[in-house]
């Protein structure tokens, strides 16, 4: 597999003497630029890779993949060369699931994550039947003002739907039609965080995160929904800080 790593990564703060790297996966239907406030906060400190799905934005031209296994063996390789440095995962939502994927080709390829956050998403055990990338377009824009996580505006702007809304469906049939292989955990340290009113994910499946890892678990649960990170971003880019930058416990913020 070639993939050109610098179609998928984005730097939009490059921080050349950072001890450790944080790549960040996107929700479904996201983009990189989500985690421009991420990777402000944590500079230089920190350099953060923000991962520039196919389809979107500037990608708008390259094929969606509509397979998270795939996702996850191409996100991997683009990221391997970014494994130099000490490196941690962080996903949200159908990003957690995919970081979870990476993390696990990462390892077999002898380069483990120092760290998994996993935001927003119920443990891969816990598995729901959804069916949102079936709906009519009408339907999907139902579902993300249902989650409060797209600007209302945007929603009623035929224009940028018809831009977004293609991804959006690739990435709901991604994630909704895929199954993790059961019995693996990771070895690193896993910090899952949620929002307490997540429709998507009760703190009781988030927990369950503690199941796949052999490392050190850790949940936070903030008031919220399924965006809830957006009103929390002080308190998330600390607990990241903390743990890739003090080498606290996880937990412990």
């Amino acid at each position: 597999m070639v993939v050109d790593d610098k179609k998928w990564i984005r730097r939009f703060h490059p921080a050349d003497e950072a001890p450790v790297r944080l790549a960040c996966l996107p929700h479904a239907g996201g983009a990189a630029s989500y985690f421009f406030p991420v990777s402000k906060a944590l500079s230089p400190s920190v350099e953060v890779l923000a991962v520039q799905y196919p389809g979107r934005q500037d990608r708008r031209a390259d094929p969606c993949i509509e397979n998270l296994a795939e996702l996850a063996d191409r996100t991997a390789e683009a990221l391997a060369p970014a494994t130099d440095r000490p490196l941690a995962l962080f996903g949200h939502s159908m990003g957690a699931t995919l970081a979870y994927e990476v993390a696990l080709r990462l390892e077999e390829r002898g380069t483990a994550p120092v760290a998994l956050f996993v935001s927003g998403r119920r443990a891969p055990s816990r598995h729901r039947e959804e069916t949102v990338h079936e709906r009519t377009d009408e339907g999907l824009v139902e579902e993300l003002r249902r989650l409060s996580g797209t600007d209302a505006q945007m929603l009623d702007d035929p224009d940028i739907l018809e831009l977004v809304l293609p991804a959006l469906r690739a990435d709901y049939r991604a994630i909704e039609t895929h199954r993790a292989r059961p019995g693996l955990r990771v070895g690193c340290p896993v910090h899952a965080l949620t929002g307490d009113a997540d429709p998507k994910a009760t703190p009781d499946e988030v927990q369950d995160w503690q199941h796949h890892t052999t490392g050190a678990f850790a949940i936070s649960v903030f008031p919220g929904g399924h965006f809830y990170l957006n009103d929390h971003q002080q308190e998330i880019t600390k607990i990241i800080s903390s743990a890739l930058v003090y080498g606290a416990p996880l937990g412990s913020v």
